[in-house]
């Protein structure tokens, strides 16, 4: 998805149902046994109103569900070298609490699966968090997303029409029916990113969710949405959707996604939002036609419903790039830029060098 889109790669994942093969690589052993099986015996990580306490009566430990998207790898040395530095400085930030367990999920094909499998081993020797990696085959994943997000797909997507490939585009949307009940809470992020900070701290942000949000998204940095959607915008002069924060709605960017699956599950009006005829009413209303899969429709609804999303600081997703900046909005461009504050993830989208260390 990411590599096709001008808000690049895109680090999808997945649901356990779709499971190809698992690996228990803590404990300097390594063992195999069903994906689905052991993510079944694996606590459900604890939300706002649901914490788990040890026998002592303390809180356990979190499980850590990160997900990514690691596909034609094969043939993409960038997205090997995206994926290497993006796991390592997530590791080598990362310092759990006692009873946390990392717990690693990875779509992939066959050719990805080989490569992936040798970077994990090297990434994951001597990680801090006890983990799992679970991998997931994209073509599984696909079947199951296609008559879910097969209406939406003519809306965000780039090509004409509607794309059976196209669908893991949307993984994120629908996460929710797919993974299974007993995973709560997951992060989806994009391979081009650098973790300078705990992703830990990250999984936190759950516990600031309102009443009503069920993902958690940082703004878009770029006037992307001002010009997606200028009919809107013209025909409504005085709205603040595409504006530049803090007042304004300038859209929203997914390469770090806080997907609480069980609030999700929950909402009823975040699953009629999902039925084709929203879909349609609400791109009608918007004049709305875009290319970026789950970051176009979430933006949408965000316009509609803001109270489904809780907005991340913009240090947890900084975005470098700088396109639209040299493409006619140079006047407002540091208006949706600017970050203020210690960078805890860089996101080096539209293939935007990332600062070394």
């Amino acid at each position: 998805m990411g590599w096709a889109r001008s808000q690049p790669c895109a680090l999808a994942l997945a649901a356990a149902v779709a499971v190809c093969a698992f690996y228990y690589l803590g404990g300097g052993g390594e063992t195999f046994s069903s994906a689905t099986r052991r993510l079944r015996a694996t606590p459900p990580g604890p939300g706002p109103a649901r914490r788990q306490r040890t026998a002592a009566g303390g809180e356990a430990g979190r499980a850590l569900h990160v997900l990514m998207m690691f596909t034609k790898a094969e043939r993409n040395p960038a997205l090997r070298a995206k994926a290497e530095t993006a796991l390592r400085s997530m590791l080598r930030h990362g310092t759990p609490r006692r009873g946390d367990a990392l717990h690693l999920h990875l779509v992939t094909d066959g050719p990805g699966r080989d490569i992936a499998q040798g970077m994990l081993r090297d990434a994951l020797r001597g990680a801090a968090f006890r983990h799992q990696v679970i991998i997931h085959d994209v073509n599984e994943l696909t079947e199951k997303l296609f008559p879910i997000v097969e209406d939406m797909q003519k809306h965000f997507s780039a090509g004409s029409g509607t794309y059976y490939s196209d669908s893991i585009f949307f993984l994120s949307v629908a996460m929710h029916r797919i993974m299974p009940k007993e995973i709560t809470q997951i992060i989806q992020v994009d391979l081009d990113l650098k973790y300078k900070a705990n992703i830990r701290d990250l999984f936190e942000e759950f516990d600031n969710f309102q009443e009503r949000a069920v993902i958690g998204i940082a703004r878009e940095m770029q006037p992307v949405y001002r010009h997606t959607f200028w009919q809107y915008r013209r025909e409504n002069p005085q709205t603040r959707v595409g504006e530049p924060p803090p007042d304004g709605q300038p859209g929203f960017n997914s390469g770090v996604l806080l997907l609480n699956l069980e609030a999700m599950r929950h909402s009823k009006l975040y699953n009629q939002l999902l039925e084709p005829a929203m879909v349609q009413k609400l791109t009608e209303k918007y004049h709305f036609k875009g290319h970026l899969g789950d970051q176009d429709f979430f933006t949408m609804v965000g316009m509609e419903h803001p109270e489904l999303f809780h907005v991340l600081d913009c240090t947890w997703n900084r975005q470098l790039c700088t396109w639209w900046k040299d493409h006619g909005y140079s006047d407002v461009f540091e208006q949706y830029f600017r970050c203020e504050g210690e960078v805890k993830i860089y996101h080096g989208n539209c293939n935007t060098p990332i600062p070394e260390d």
